[in-house]
Parts: C-alpha cells; structure tokens; sequence
C-alpha cells in the first residue's frame, strides 16, 4: 500500500519530472525510500489525446492539467506533478501548488539542418512550433518565415524535422536534460532571441488545500529560489491574463548581487507588435516585481489588444 500517490501524464518527459519528484521525496522522508512507498499514476489527458490542434482551439494548456486535477479532487491521487508552464495563473481554492522542484535550464533549444538560428534559416523556411509564444517571437525577428503549427513530444517532433516535414523547430532545454538527451542539442537559443515561457523548466506540485499530511511530505522538496522565480513570472501573466492564447514570456533570474531580474514581453500573434518591460528588485518582493512587469506591459498593450485576443479565439 503506498503512502502517497504522485498523478502525471504519460508521456516520457512527463514520467522523467515524476520520478524525480518521488526522488526528492524519498530523499528527504525515510518512510518513503521503500520501492512502493510512492506509486506513480498515469492519467491520459486531453491536451496528450488531441494533437492534431492548435492548443488555443481546444483549450489551451490547462488541457495538461484538468484530468489530473480531477483525480487529485476525488482522491485517486495525493499530489499532481506538473510542468509549470502548463499550470493556469488561477487555480480553484481547493487547490494550491505546494512545493517547486529546482529548476532545470529554462532556455529554448533550436534545431535545424540548415545552421544553428533563426538568423541561419534561409527566407521562406518552415518553422514547426505549437506555442504562441515562439511562434510570435519567431515572426517577430523573421517575418519572412513561414510558421506551421507542431505538436507531439520531444522524439516525434525530431523524427517530423528529420523527414523534412519543416526546416527547424525549437524544444525546451529542460525537457531534453531530463530526458538524458543532451546528445541530441544542436543548438541553445540565447533568451534574447527566445525569451522562455513563464515557469518553463521547473516542475510543480500541487495539492488539496486541505490534505496537511501530504503538504507537510511535499513542501520538504520545495526548492525556494525556485519558487521566488516562478512567483514572479506567474505573477506577470496573471496581470496580462495568460494562457496559451495570449503570446506571453517571462524569465525572472537572480543577478550576482542577488536581488531578482524580471525581463517579460507581450506581443501580437503575427509578431507585428512586441512589448517587453524589466524589472529588477528584491526577491522578497517577487510577487509586487511581477506585477509591475506585467501592469507596464498591459498599458504598452493597451485593453484593445486583449480584447481582440479574446474575439480571436
């Protein structure tokens, strides 16, 4: 009989960020090093089933997220591991997100045969991307490429560049490390070019609000300059009402002085129009640095910018 069930989509990377959280876990409670102390459960999701469409056309990313929540709520699970970009800003109050892991390198990674960046693509190549995010940022610097929408995990989004389905795509860093595929990295995309999604790279765990014992075992392996960052950067979407229908990045990192940068954009769709604001501060004060972030970004933006988000989709 186990002592805490761990909820987590099926794909690899998804078991990769599980077993690391049972990893952790085990680490630093005793009773959970036994082999079945913590059980992990696989629950096929909506966003994992559908993958001939756009996200934002079929609810975008909280699809990674609703099952899992709702076996958290009947009980079939005690905590949902989740990558944090997939994690809405607002989560209902039975909820709560208890503990972040440490966070893995929050960069994008580009691969294509054709060089090692946007700059090295010859006009008109395809760019395979599924997220808003990349996509807008892609139009913004190249508006002379054309971008196709492309989902699917790690390998098959590789074995779709390989048969020349598109002349490159972009994949999350953290995802290859975890997967132990760092052989794979062609090249690393610097922030500047490629500003990351809000939380990417870091892996949450959420919770019942009201189940003490698994929160007590969970925010042990809460890693708190981890935390810091995250809060920032949720905190900015939260202001600009983010989804994966609205293209949004934001990175907070620490500075060698220690207080906490916060650099995010907002942008068009087609890339047309790009926002980005900076912020730096103490990291005691993340939640008010990502707020500030994201309250210049929306004035730059203007109401009538949301609004059409909204018509859009």
């Amino acid at each position: 009989m186990p002592l805490l069930k761990l909820g987590t989509r099926g794909s690899p990377l998804a078991m990769a960020q599980a077993e690391e959280a049972r990893r952790l876990l085990s680490e630093a409670h005793p009773e959970l090093q036994a082999e079945d102390a913590v059980e992990l459960v696989v629950i096929k999701t909506t966003g994992d089933r559908v993958l001939d469409r756009p996200l934002s056309e079929i609810g975008g990313k909280g699809l990674f997220v609703k099952e899992i929540e709702e076996a958290l709520g009947d009980g079939r699970i005690d905590a949902a591991v989740h990558s944090m970009k997939d994690v809405p800003t607002w989560l209902p109050e039975a909820y709560a997100i208890e503990a972040v892991l440490p966070r893995e390198d929050p960069r994008d990674a580009f691969f294509s045969p054709h060089g090692s960046s946007l700059a090295d693509l010859p006009r008109g190549a395809r760019v395979g991307s599924a997220s808003l995010r990349r996509q807008s940022q892609i139009r913004h610097a190249r508006p002379d490429l054309e971008v196709v929408n492309f989902r699917g995990n790690v390998q098959s989004r590789l074995r779709k560049l390989a048969e020349g389905e598109v002349d490159a795509t972009l994949l999350a860093l953290a995802g290859l490390k975890r997967l132990g595929r760092e052989d794979l990295l062609q090249a690393v995309l610097p922030v500047e070019e490629m500003l990351p999604a809000a939380g990417q790279g870091a892996i949450g765990l959420e919770c019942r609000s009201d189940d003490l014992r698994t929160i007590e075992y969970v925010r042990a392996i809460d890693d708190p300059r981890t935390s810091v960052r995250v809060t920032a950067e949720r905190a900015c979407l939260d202001v600009l009402e983010g989804s994966c229908r609205t293209p949004i990045a934001a990175l907070a990192d620490y500075t060698v002085e220690g207080n906490l940068n916060l650099r995010a954009l907002v942008a068009e769709p087609d890339g047309s129009r790009m926002h980005r604001s900076e912020h730096q501060g103490a990291a005691a004060d993340a939640l008010n640095i990502g707020r500030a972030v994201g309250g210049e970004l929306r004035a730059a933006a203007g109401e009538a910018f949301f609004e059409a988000l909204r018509d859009l989709f």
